[in-house]
């Protein structure tokens, strides 16, 4: 198994040379943006508004991080939530069979916490009526909110190994905000993912209807936030070895 990783990593590195994939991953990209590829699939029957490869992606790290707690800000139509439940599912699986015990998903000390400015009737609906939903808890309201950071903070102050996916108001200021109150939340070798930094490759006009753009997006906010925030850095063998993602210069690994 070592040799085989080693092989993909030997493998990602030469994909540098690679132009033409490179060049073909970015052109598929900003071709399926409008007509909202991303929006054609789901986990276990909920929406997921996701590229395949960054689910994949989203599986491998939280396989290796192994958090107690995902902190996930804005849930649509809840496919997130319920995949990174499933996957915390799974690694219960894995530990009872481990220690030789049975699995209670009630008992469950892993969560996965979701916050969004208006989650809608019938989404919560059907999230809370799915079966991963033992493991979720869900906050209305805005995730820059000052009393809504507090109610976070104090949820995580009960983990140990938390990951942080921010995907909400694709703006600067409001992700520079929300870096700043739940960046510092991520544990140490564990993950702060900043989805839809594609944003600020994508031409001017690609989102007429939207308040985010070129110079006004998740990704020039990662690169403010990294100014002042040395004990992050961006892991860009993740999207290196993607190279259809949404976050490019988004996978930011605590490493102090």
């Amino acid at each position: 198994m070592t040799k085989f990783k080693d092989e993909v990593k030997d493998r990602i590195a030469s994909y540098a040379n690679e132009t033409e994939m490179r060049k073909t991953a970015a052109d598929f990209l900003r071709a399926s943006t409008q007509p909202k590829y991303c929006y054609n699939f789901s986990w276990q029957d909920r929406p997921v508004i996701q590229y395949p490869q960054d689910i994949v992606a989203m599986q491998e790290l939280i396989w290796e991080v192994k958090p107690d707690l995902i902190i996930e800000t804005g849930i649509a139509h809840g496919g997130s939530l319920i995949f990174s439940a499933s996957i915390l599912a799974l690694l219960d699986m894995n530990d009872a069979i481990e220690a030789g015990t049975t699995i209670d998903p009630a008992k469950s000390e892993r969560k996965v916490l979701g916050i969004d400015i208006d989650i809608r009737e019938h989404n919560r609906a059907a999230i809370e009526a799915h079966p991963m939903y033992s493991r979720i808890e869900m906050i209305q309201g805005s995730s820059i909110d000052d009393d809504i950071i507090t109610q976070v903070k104090k949820i995580a102050d009960q983990y140990k190994r938390v990951l942080v996916c921010l995907d909400s108001n694709h703006t600067h200021d409001h992700v520079r905000a929300e870096l700043e109150a739940y960046a510092p939340l991520t544990s140490v070798g564990s993950y702060c993912v900043v989805f839809d930094t594609l944003i600020e490759d994508m031409p001017a006009d690609e989102y007429p209807d939207r308040s985010w753009g070129p110079g006004d997006n998740p990704k020039t906010a990662v690169w403010d936030y990294l100014k002042t925030h040395a004990e992050f850095e961006i892991d860009k063998s993740i999207a290196d070895k993607l190279l259809i993602t949404v976050a490019h210069d988004g996978f930011l690994k605590r490493i102090s």
